[in-house]
């Protein structure tokens, strides 16, 4: 276990890092290879709870693309982490298995385009299997939408691979770790968004004084302040009780939180905020990819009233 004096330090050396590589190459290889350097899959196999919400809450920060998401995928579903090695995910704004008999269809970080083999699940909720195919075999294309830098691929698969049977715990624990991980870089992101409408609002001056003394940017600062920390607080229930459920509550809290951060702080930032130019539409972007990771927030809380409605029952989520 990591001490607090040990994780603030691990914090500010990951994120310093992760800066100096956006800043030096905004390519996935160069942040790759800083982690790399810090050791960041030795501290992901020791402890990857504070591996996940140290390296992702840094990745968000700094805005910075990689591939780590792979390993954390990787290291879930008992495969040892590999640069040769990538995992299809599920297709945007789901977290339905990507494979199926027929082949399979999804997304995948930027690791793809390089790895030899081609990690799928595929099946069903109840019955998944794991297979491998060939990169080759597969046809990738980057994705060109909201935020061509976070090096996102749609793949397509035709033709089954060679699979085995899946437990479908371990499918389900994965798909709760990811979403962790993606929320924690929401979180790294939408702090940095506040940040910088924070440090407009008492640089920007008007009527002779900074708009951080006008009540209505005060009051858009503290909302944006209130879901920020509310998803910190999700993510630290999603640490102290794992589960599928409390991982659920902590994405869709953290694609909330993405778009209620966005709107006060460009807000806030007013016409600069609307110019591209500007160190906030980067982030902004890398939120609205993220949120469609492993499922939206909206198709998430669906589902979530779907099963309570069908099961009559209130899951508890947090022991108080």
């Amino acid at each position: 276990m990591i001490d607090a004096d040990e994780r603030a330090q691990m914090q500010e050396t990951v994120r310093g890092a992760l800066a100096a590589a956006v800043a030096a190459s905004g390519e996935p290889a160069a942040a790759d290879a800083a982690l790399a350097k810090l050791g960041w899959l030795e501290l992901l196999r020791d402890e990857p709870d504070d591996a996940i919400a140290i390296v992702f809450g840094a990745l968000g920060a700094t805005n910075a693309a990689a591939t780590a998401l792979d390993d954390v995928l990787l290291a879930a579903l008992g495969r040892e982490p590999r640069a040769d090695l990538a995992v299809v995910l599920p297709r945007f704004g789901t977290w339905e298995l990507p494979g199926t008999d027929r082949g399979a269809e999804g997304l995948a970080t930027a690791r793809a385009a390089t790895a030899e083999t081609l990690l799928v699940v595929g099946g069903t909720a109840p019955e998944p299997w794991i297979g491998s195919a060939r990169r080759k075999d597969a046809e990738l294309r980057a994705v060109h939408g909201i935020d061509p830098a976070a090096g996102l691929h749609t793949v397509r698969l035709g033709g089954a691979p060679d699979v085995e049977r899946l437990d479908a715990a371990i499918w389900r624990s994965t798909v709760a770790r990811g979403r962790r991980a993606v929320a924690h870089q929401i979180l790294g992101a939408s702090r940095t968004m506040l940040g910088l409408a924070r440090t407009h609002a008492l640089e920007r001056i008007q009527f002779g004084r900074p708009i951080a003394r006008f009540q209505a940017v005060r009051h858009r600062l503290a909302d944006a302040l209130v879901a920020v920390e509310a998803l910190d607080a999700a993510l630290g229930a999603a640490r102290d009780e794992p589960s599928p459920d409390t991982a659920a509550l902590a994405k869709a809290v953290a694609g909330r939180t993405a778009h209620t951060v966005a709107r006060h702080c460009q807000q806030v930032l007013a016409g600069i905020g609307f110019t591209t130019e500007h160190a906030f539409h980067p982030f902004l972007r890398r939120t609205l990819a993220l949120e469609g990771l492993f499922g939206s927030a909206d198709a998430i809380v669906l589902d979530v009233g779907r099963r309570l409605l069908a099961t009559r029952q209130v899951p508890t989520l947090i022991e108080l």
